[in-house]
């Protein structure tokens, strides 16, 4: 049923009952006026004829009948249209229109009341006639047919009940026309909303203001859903291409380990005899393998993860309180390692806690596994300080090491996937994943030397810093993650990711 059939019905059930209701409402004030006006009347019948009641009760008490009659005649002449009945010691006087003499009084009614005799209606009025003579007592009953004023309550009554009937068919019908119109932008934008079909098409609904509030909540609310249906989709599909070059990625770069393991376990089974220092060397060969496939598969689990992070994982972070942690962690999987950390407190970065940990673990792994000297331990100096200017304040970190270093030709390239030195030990993603985190919070890094001319090579991260502890920061969009595909680390920089060199 369309909303203005409903409309119309609605209005013709709900205004025919207003007008009845109205209607009982003006019935009953129309019956107190009309009754009020008949009171008046009696009240002024019985001042007028007072005196001549008490007149006669006296002619009546002298025995007068002469003076009796002539005081009856006046008193009836005096009374006009209301019915008179006078009851005194000798007897009852009576004449004009009343009710029967059987038909039951009230003991007394100084105000007019109504009784029922016979079918008919009256409205009676008493007044006591009391004089200083003995015998001058009595009580004077003035009536009034109720008649007039019950027809005219029917006469009301009837034309009320005729108003509902014809508000029922003609408010419905103004109501449906109304509604009808009125629904007009409602049924243009249901008309626009219908043919949209966010599978097979990029377009959307465009929405014109109508000024009706509803209509224009309503198309904002379709925007909103479609806006985020859009959203969705994009993440499902970046979901489905991260899977996709996972399975790629892992495929190609699993292949040479799991190749060079099963030749080692082949030749573990065909060779049983093997020399014993031959077997240690197969085995050693096998464990690092199996290290490299575990370490390949964290890593691009990690890039995974980088690529599809939602916003609302983001907060704030204590710059000094990861590098910390880093740096304690560093030194467990390295107890010769030398680690040195100068961090400066109460530094927080708006974002994901999980990322930045392993961006500054892989940044502190690189340093120490690749910057030893030759044949020394590894030394590796970390700082954290603040830095940029008042406009766009940064958390700077520095990671050094004392390594051979890396030519400015090569730098841009340690952050490709999979790019590592033969004799390295790694997979060749962590600074892969250093750089897509980096980008995920509109950082920058640098490859740089070491500032006081020593060899070795200085990582310096830029990331904005952010005054907010609670978490009230505002989230930018993050922008479009490919790095598990490769392509987010071309040179063509997609992300704002931006890789310096001196």
């Amino acid at each position: 049923m369309r909303l203005s059939t409903r409309v119309a019905l609605a209005v013709g059930v709900v205004v025919p009952l207003l007008v009845l209701a109205s209607g009982v409402l003006l019935i009953r004030l129309v019956a107190a006026d009309l009754h009020a006006q008949q009171d008046a009347h009696l009240r002024e019948r019985a001042a007028a004829v007072a005196t001549d009641a008490k007149a006669l009760l006296r002619a009546t008490a002298a025995d007068r009948p002469a003076a009796e009659q002539a005081r009856t005649r006046r008193l009836f002449s005096s009374a006009l249209d209301v019915g008179i009945r006078l009851t005194g010691p000798e007897g009852t006087v009576s004449g004009g229109p009343q009710p029967d003499a059987s038909a039951a009084l009230p003991a007394r009614a100084p105000s007019p009341v109504t009784i029922r005799a016979g079918g008919a209606r009256w409205r009676v009025l008493s007044v006591p006639v009391n004089g200083s003579r003995k015998g001058v007592r009595g009580t004077l009953w003035l009536f009034s047919p109720d008649a007039a004023t019950k027809t005219q309550v029917e006469q009301v009554r009837r034309r009320v009940v005729t108003v509902a009937l014809l508000a029922a068919p003609v408010s419905a019908l103004l109501a449906w026309a109304a509604a009808g119109r009125a629904v007009r932008p409602l049924r243009r934008l249901q008309q626009r909303a219908s043919g949209l079909d966010p599978r097979v098409s990029s377009v959307r609904l465009d929405h014109a203001p109508t000024r009706i509030t509803e209509v224009d909540d309503l198309a904002r609310t379709l925007q909103t859903v479609l806006a985020r249906y859009d959203e969705q989709a994009a993440r499902t599909g970046e979901a489905l291409a991260t899977a996709r070059s996972f399975a790629a990625a892992a495929s190609h770069e699993l292949r040479n380990p799991l190749m060079s393991m099963g030749t080692n376990l082949d030749v573990l089974a065909g060779h049983p005899d093997l020399p014993a220092a031959e077997r240690h060397e197969i085995v050693d060969d096998l464990g690092a393998e199996h290290a490299r496939v575990l370490g390949l598969l964290v890593m691009l689990r990690a890039l995974a993860q980088g690529d599809l992070v939602e916003e609302d994982a983001f907060g704030p972070v204590d710059a000094a309180e990861l590098v910390d942690a880093s740096a304690a962690g560093l030194r467990r999987r390295h107890p010769g390692a030398r680690v040195e950390v100068t961090a400066a407190p109460g530094l927080l970065v708006h974002g994901w806690e999980q990322g930045l940990r392993s961006m500054t673990d892989n940044l502190l792994t690189n340093a120490a596994v690749h910057g030893a000297a030759p044949g020394g331990r590894p030394d590796v100096e970390v700082t954290l300080r603040r830095g940029g200017d008042g406009h766009a304040p940064a958390v700077v970190l520095t990671v050094d090491d004392h390594g051979p270093g890396i030519p400015p030709g090569a730098r841009a390239a340690v952050f490709a996937r999979f790019h590592r030195r033969a004799d390295s030990p790694g997979s060749g993603l962590g600074l892969t994943l250093v750089a897509q985190q980096i980008a995920l919070h509109r950082g920058t890094i640098a490859v740089l030397d070491r500032p006081d001319g020593a060899p070795g090579t200085r990582f310096e991260v830029r990331l904005p810093l952010s005054g907010v502890r609670d978490g009230g920061q505002p989230t930018l969009p993050l922008p479009r993650r490919d790095w598990l595909s490769g392509r987010a680390g071309e040179p063509r920089e997609p992300q704002g990711f931006h890789k310096d060199a001196p």
